[in-house]
């Protein structure tokens, strides 16, 4: 990111700069979850990010190499998003935010299951799904 558009040096602000907003998470989760989604996979979401809102997102994340984009090997018309290295190591963030949440709402049951995997050992399931993600990519 410029340094331009820096708040500030705090590293919290400069993280927030690049994946603060209300959707980029989302997007990032969305990719966790598939691997790699095309844009009307997000499209898809239960949130209903709008068409204007998801393409800046997109562009910002690959950006700032959190996302690259892939030819589709069906259509030409299509392109596939994909994590870097980079924003699969944002899963322990998103594995910890996701913990904080089931303390104090209401989660669904298959999310629950998860995070039971997670408090196992936390450590063992972030690197399991880490190197999972991680196969394949440059």
């Amino acid at each position: 990111m410029p340094a331009s558009k820096k708040r500030s040096d705090c590293p919290i602000s400069c993280s927030l700069d690049i994946w603060g907003d209300k959707w980029s998470l989302l997007i990032i989760r969305d990719l966790l979850y598939a691997q790699q989604c095309t844009y009307g996979d997000f499209l898809k979401s239960e949130e209903k990010i709008a068409t204007n809102i998801l393409a800046s997102r997109l562009l910002m994340l690959e950006e700032n190499k959190l996302i690259i984009k892939l030819e589709h090997p069906e259509s030409k018309a299509k392109v596939l998003y994909k994590l870097t290295k980079k924003g699969i190591e944002l899963l322990p963030i998103l594995i910890e935010i996701s913990l904080w949440s089931e303390k104090y709402s209401d989660i669904p049951d298959d999310k629950k299951l998860m995070l039971k995997e997670v408090k196992k050992d936390k450590e063992v399931f972030i690197n399991k799904h880490i190197k999972e993600l991680s196969k394949g990519i440059r």
